[in-house]
């Protein structure tokens, strides 16, 4: 199966994206609502982005600073990561999330498109990273765990660490304002945002309460 420029929704799965900064919870939630929809007796696959396919293992190297241009010259320039995260979207797309969507799946992928347009949007015009993503398809539901800024960053504090690149506070209060301008942008995408100061339980509860109506409505075709 290839990846080609999305138009209508074609597949009997249910594509679920969850959203937010560093520290927003969103890797936590992944889990928890995969679990919570597994108990409900559909079968689901939990994903992420960067993916763990070539092009994703070689961006977490750069993320982590064990991926460095020759001779010292320092990390990957903005354009550079921009267009491999885009490859790594295509190649996750043909190579896991599609098949999946096709078997009738639910798939909760932890950051898609939206990472792209807040991430490398701090740095780069917004329309070319669009642009360079426009094979990728519209998930079914987007959930934006809202977090504020300073909590995060406490949250990061906490679980300790090395920072990836991109995880300095700075850049996470401008990645969090670049966040609301995509999503300002996005319009006609099926989003809903969440309080993510919440407790777990509470953020589960709340992603589920959009979610069950959507995967009942799948599953009945």
């Amino acid at each position: 199966m290839s990846a080609k420029k999305p138009t209508t929704r074609s597949y009997p799965g249910l594509f679920v994206v969850l959203e937010g900064i560093d520290g927003a919870g969103t890797t936590t939630q992944t889990e928890r609502v995969a679990r919570a929809v597994r108990e409900d007796g559909y079968k689901v696959m939990t994903t992420r982005q960067p993916s763990d396919g070539p092009i994703g293992t070689l961006i977490r190297q750069a993320l982590t600073g064990r991926f460095v241009l020759p001779e010292g010259a320092g990390p990957l320039n903005p354009q550079t990561l921009a267009l491999l995260f885009a490859a790594d979207r295509v190649d996750h797309l043909e190579a896991q999330i599609l098949p999946a969507l096709e078997r009738g799946e639910i798939v909760i992928c932890d950051r898609y498109v939206l990472s792209s347009l807040a991430y490398q949007g701090i740095s780069l015009p917004t329309d070319w990273v669009q642009g360079i993503n426009a094979f990728a398809t519209p998930p079914d539901l987007t959930v934006f765990l809202q977090v504020d800024a300073a909590i995060a960053a406490d949250r990061r504090a906490d679980r300790g660490g090395n920072p990836e690149l991109f995880e300095q506070d700075d850049q996470q209060e401008r990645i969090a304002k670049e966040y609301q301008a995509a999503i300002r942008a996005r319009k006609g995408d099926k989003l809903v945002k969440v309080d993510g100061t919440l407790t777990p339980e509470k953020v589960t509860e709340a992603i589920l309460k959009t979610l069950r109506p959507m995967i009942k409505k799948a599953a009945q075709g």
